[in-house]
């Protein structure tokens, strides 16, 4: 028997307007206008055939991200929310989240936006930089970005967050604290704030930049952890900050093994079932595929020698104490299963256990990945 987690809903919206060389997401560069009413249309069909999965099961959060969200129109999104809440028990406070680039912002899109029922966005600065922005291959100045945080500001939205990135190609210290301060600056409720990795498949994987080297990096990072602190911001997961109240409950939902519908080009989704079994499906990456009906590209079950390793790394990036008696809620199996691999950790300081909760240590966020190691392939 499985305890069911918090549902949430994943919406991908492929196109972007170019395709930045640091990206390894499912996104295609458009090519003329996007097939905007019939891509809704699929995406609707797609939630009505994964509704079956979850009955009546509210769901707490939506996100939709891409790709470019906000190349969509504002009459698009109504129809797409619409539908949504047409197919699906959506709680009525549900935190609902689109990803917004500020070369694409327009205030009256917007509105409409908020209209739809959009009452959170996440903006894609990456950088105030000029230099950097164009290095980047992002669409907008630093100026938009500024502008696309005012507007979000005065559209009284429950949240908004900043997207911003550090170790940039040849970024000094001095550059990448500057971008956190103009980014404290507009006080957002919430900032991602993360470092650049060069994945492969992507333009940087083949021609790698030039990146500031460790010592930089720890400097950022130390010195903008330092700055956040100060500004209110507290950090509730590796690369997320948020003030009092305002953390991204999608995200949490996530990392707290969370159940998910994902609908759309590539997108993933896992859902529990009080028999015991846990889902997970990956769609159709390709826009052409999918939009000829063929929207499931692969279904499995999570098998339970996989489940502790999937269940501690989601959990182990949030900084938060996590109660003990969830592993074996979420999970299915009891804590004997992984009582040597806890041992492990908390002999080698990643971990601190009490009566109830596990909690990572400052030493094991700087070990994340010989922490999760230890988790792998239990029996």
């Amino acid at each position: 028997m499985l305890k069911l987690p918090p549902l949430s809903l994943y919406i991908h919206i492929p196109w972007c307007v170019q395709k930045c060389p640091y990206c390894d997401f499912n996104s295609h560069t458009l090519k003329g206008e996007i097939p905007q009413q019939e891509y809704v249309e699929h995406l609707l069909s797609d939630l009505e055939i994964d509704a079956k999965l979850i009955g009546s099961r509210p769901v707490k959060t939506i996100f939709i991200g891409g790709g470019t969200p906000s190349l969509l129109s504002a009459e698009s999104m109504q129809a797409l929310m619409d539908g949504v809440r047409q197919r699906i028990t959506l709680d009525p406070q549900a935190e609902v989240t689109m990803e917004a680039n500020p070369g694409t912002i327009e205030a009256e899109r917007f509105a409409g936006y908020q209209i739809a029922g959009i009452n959170r966005i996440s903006i894609g600065v990456q950088s105030f930089g000029d230099d950097k922005l164009i290095m980047l291959g992002r669409i907008h100045g630093p100026n938009e970005a500024k502008r696309a945080a005012h507007l979000a500001t005065n559209l009284n939205l429950r949240s908004f967050n900043l997207d911003l990135m550090h170790g940039l190609p040849s970024q000094t210290r001095d550059e990448g604290l500057s971008d956190l301060r103009q980014a404290i600056e507009l006080s957002p409720p919430h900032l991602s704030w993360y470092q650049l990795t060069i994945e492969p498949n992507t333009q940087f994987g083949s021609r790698p930049p030039k990146l500031p080297d460790d010592d930089t990096l720890w400097d950022i990072y130390s010195e903008g952890h330092k700055l956040l602190s100060a500004a209110g911001y507290e950090q509730y997961e590796t690369s997320a900050y948020a003030k009092p109240g305002y953390q991204c409950q999608h995200n949490l939902n996530y990392w707290r093994f969370g159940d998910y519908l994902g609908i759309g080009c590539g997108s993933h989704g896992k859902i529990s079932f009080t028999d015991g079994r846990i889902l997970r499906t990956i769609k159709t990456k390709h826009p052409r595929g999918y939009m000829e009906g063929r929207y499931l590209h692969q279904s499995y079950d999570v098998e339970a020698q996989d489940r502790p390793f999937e269940y501690f790394m989601n959990r182990f990036r949030l900084l938060e104490a996590m109660p003990r008696r969830e592993f074996t809620e979420y999970t299915g199996l009891g804590e004997s299963v992984v009582r040597a691999s806890i041992d492990e950790a908390i002999s080698k300081g990643y971990i601190l256990e009490t009566h109830d909760e596990w909690q990572i240590t400052e030493h094991g966020k700087l070990f994340l990945n010989s922490l999760l190691e230890l988790f792998l392939g239990e029996e």
